[in-house]
């Protein structure tokens, strides 16, 4: 184990921890006190380690997520949905004539670009909350351009899928996945507020 810790930077500590939780296999004993570990081993932990602290997944989500990898029954398409929901936090819409108008026009939206309709989605649910706000606060100037974001959020959403590469090698596109939304939306915020500040350096100066 010393020499596992040494090859992957985590302390002997917490890869017992990490085994205990049941998000790493035990070692093959061959003595007391002694184990083998193999290369499969230095992944595994490189993953739980990297969706810890960038994921920012707690052990109890990260063990279900484990569990997902380790299921080859599971489609790579359903176990990809789930890396991506750990990373989505949904925020409920109040019930109301904003939610429900929120809801029928997403429902439009989504229909017109022939996305599948989600209800359940994390996702989905903030979706409608955000658009029932806009209707709330009157910004309907925002509303009459949701095409356009959605357009903006299609392209971007091809660029991530295809980083994704071979669904075959799981634990790599559940990583890309978890670390590439969570990080990809700081980093899609900030270039958006970068673009923000030139655009409007051009069009008002």
């Amino acid at each position: 184990m010393a020499e596992l810790s040494e090859s992957t930077g985590i302390p002997v500590p917490t890869i017992k921890y990490y085994i205990r939780e049941g998000l790493v296999a035990p070692g093959q004993p061959t003595g007391r006190n002694q184990a083998d570990y193999t290369e499969e081993h230095v992944r595994r932990l490189k993953l739980v380690r990297a969706l810890v602290e960038y994921g920012g997944l707690s052990i109890a989500v990260l063990r279900d997520l484990i569990a997902r990898i380790d299921n080859p029954d599971l489609e790579a398409f359903d176990l990809l949905g789930a890396a991506q929901k750990t990373v989505t936090q949904a925020k409920e819409p109040r019930p109301g004539p904003y939610k429900d108008r929120a809801e029928r026009r997403l429902h439009e939206l989504l229909t017109e670009r022939g996305w599948r309709i989600r209800t359940g989605d994390p996702a989905y649910r903030t979706a409608v909350g955000v658009l029932a706000t806009l209707d709330e606060v009157g910004r309907q100037d925002m509303l009459d351009v949701l095409g356009s974001y959605a357009e903006a959020a299609e392209q971007i959403a091809e660029i991530d899928v295809s980083l994704v590469g071979d669904v075959t090698d799981r634990e790599h596109a559940v990583e890309i996945v978890i670390i590439g939304t969570s990080v990809g939306d700081t980093l899609i915020a900030s270039l958006r507020r970068l673009a923000q500040a030139s655009v409007g350096e051009r069009l008002y100066t």
